[in-house]
């Protein structure tokens, strides 16, 4: 059985980037099949409660107040609203509903808000996840005491190409969040996106500061930069492919246990391009035709790609089965 690490260095991480893809490939897929069943794939969906005026300046985001693009703000949604879309996803295969709030950070009055809608939607038979921006612990224990499942905080890229992203929050308040979130008894859903303009060793940088958290994430969502017009990375030159598989197989490799997802930019993605991230090591996905204001590709298109592949989405028992404990005790977020 492969090791769990959590001492990587960043010249290992990028030796793994380096490998011949056929080798990092292959040794992804056997780290893979040692942990989960290389033909399921974890579906969850994503549903934006309040959408714009976000005081952060991400250059990636459309919903910053920062950039000049198209996009109507909206209020808070209201609980039957969010009811409503939950059943819907759950109709369509997904276990577990995501819910998104442009937010520096909640008010405590949102928060209760918030909360009603995390009951609401656990009474649907769904796991919950929230991404509503910096949390204070109070905070992180409220949502857990609610019985929020998963809470997302992305790290986004490494701490040394941060700055060129984003200016109004720092890289030591992202990790400060997952500690709060941690040590409230949460589970942590938290990766980054790639084709922002980063290097190969930032990508090696972001994959280290993951693997190296005292616990592994239970979710690593792994974005391709969705290039939205008037927002600062708008022109940015495009990845290469192999790249962006290249990280999944070593998010795998370092992080055994933890479900790595396909996320954002998928629509810009080819069958084959996604069938080579499920070898691997993606093994969970966003499903529904929107992620907060980005889009995402058709329910239909995805089933269709999984048929072809021989792939099964889980089910809400083994979902669930899979945000156990590791068997490893929570500790302070090692920062740096």
């Amino acid at each position: 059985m492969t090791p769990i690490r959590h001492d990587w260095t960043r010249e290992e991480v990028e030796a793994l980037l380096d490998l011949p893809l056929s080798d990092l490939i292959f040794s992804a897929q056997q780290v893979h099949r040692e942990h989960f069943d290389p033909n399921r794939v974890q579906v969850s969906t994503l549903l934006s409660i309040k959408t714009g005026a976000c005081p952060e300046d991400c250059g990636y985001c459309p919903q910053s107040a920062h950039h000049q693009v198209d996009l109507e703000r909206e209020r808070l949604l209201q609980l039957e609203e969010v009811e409503q879309a939950a059943r819907s996803a759950r109709e369509h295969g997904a276990t577990r509903f995501c819910m998104g709030a442009a937010w520096r950070n909640p008010t405590d009055r949102n928060l209760g808000r918030v909360i009603e809608m995390v009951r609401a939607v656990r009474d649907q038979g769904l796991e919950t996840c929230m991404t509503l921006g910096m949390l204070t612990p109070q905070q992180a224990r409220r949502l857990a005491e609610a019985g929020l499942d998963y809470y997302n905080h992305n790290l986004d890229t490494s701490p040394e190409y941060y700055g060129e992203v984003i200016s109004t929050r720092t890289y030591q308040e992202r990790l400060d969040t997952l500690e709060h979130v941690r040590e409230a008894g949460l589970s942590v859903c938290t990766g980054g996106i790639l084709g922002m303009g980063e290097s190969r060793r930032d990508r090696a940088g972001l994959l280290q500061q993951l693997a190296c958290l005292p616990r592994h994430p239970e979710s690593v969502p792994i974005n391709q930069l969705v290039q939205v017009e008037g927002t600062p990375l708008h022109g940015t030159e495009a990845l290469d492919p192999f790249e962006f598989v290249r990280t999944i197989a070593v998010a795998r490799i370092l992080m055994p246990e933890s479900h790595v997802r396909l996320s954002a930019g998928r629509t810009d993605m080819s069958d084959e391009m996604q069938a080579l991230c499920f070898l691997a090591g993606a093994n969970s996905i966003f499903h529904g035709e929107r992620l907060l204001t980005t889009p995402n590709p058709e329910t239909s298109r995805d089933r269709r790609l999984f048929e072809r592949l021989g792939i099964q989405p889980e089910t809400a028992h083994e979902s669930a089965a899979g945000t156990q404990p590791q068997g490893e005790q929570a500790a302070p977020v090692q920062h740096g």
